[in-house]
């Protein structure tokens, strides 16, 4: 609650600013995520430090006409879901992201075939605020400990949670309209 009444004290402070309103709100809007986080603050720089280094070593290293990888990173166990043309294309990005420092797995989740339509993207958009949704409306586990992410309909939950809170969670995305499949990929705490 304590922080619900700072957040809108600063918010109403904010006119006052002017020119440093937008590095406060980032930085308060960090401050909330990473108070409200089970990983390190330093783990948490480290994850979005992993996800830009191998979005920009795969745009580099890749044709984005047939490679199309998304990477999510949490407690640095990287996820990567998407699209290659062939199995060394695939071995080859695995490489390029397990080389990152600070990477300690990789879940390799990624399908040989044609990149992606645009409709497909969306739906998968759709489906990832469905479930975000659905888990806010959950008292089993608490929605900001799970990280979701959906490729072509499958839907992948990352979090470090209880071992209950990781059940509801796969409970909650099975349950959402629209999901094929979920694949729990959460480190337990207990």
């Amino acid at each position: 609650m304590k922080k619900l009444a700072w957040a809108a004290l600063l918010a109403a402070s904010l006119p006052l600013m002017h020119g440093c309103a937008a590095v406060v709100v980032g930085g308060a809007a960090t401050a909330v995520v990473v108070a409200d986080d089970r990983r390190t603050a330093g783990t948490v720089v480290e994850d979005q430090e992993i996800e830009l280094r191998a979005m920009n070593r795969l745009r580099e290293g890749f044709p984005q006409k047939t490679v199309s990888v998304s990477t999510v990173s949490y407690n640095r166990q990287v996820l990567l879901v998407g699209q290659v043309p062939d199995e060394a294309t695939r071995a080859k990005v695995v490489d390029t992201v397990r080389a990152i420092p600070g990477v300690i797995g990789v879940h390799n989740e990624i399908t040989i075939s044609g990149v992606t339509s645009l409709t497909s993207k969306t739906n998968d958009a759709s489906i990832t605020t469905k479930v975000k949704a659905r888990l806010l409306n959950t008292n089993a586990v608490q929605s900001n400990h799970v990280k979701v992410v959906t490729e072509a309909a499958v839907v992948y939950l990352m979090g470090l949670v209880r071992k209950d809170e990781g059940e509801a969670a796969g409970k909650v995305a099975a349950g959402t309209a629209g999901v094929s499949r979920v694949v729990k990929l959460f480190e337990y705490i207990d």
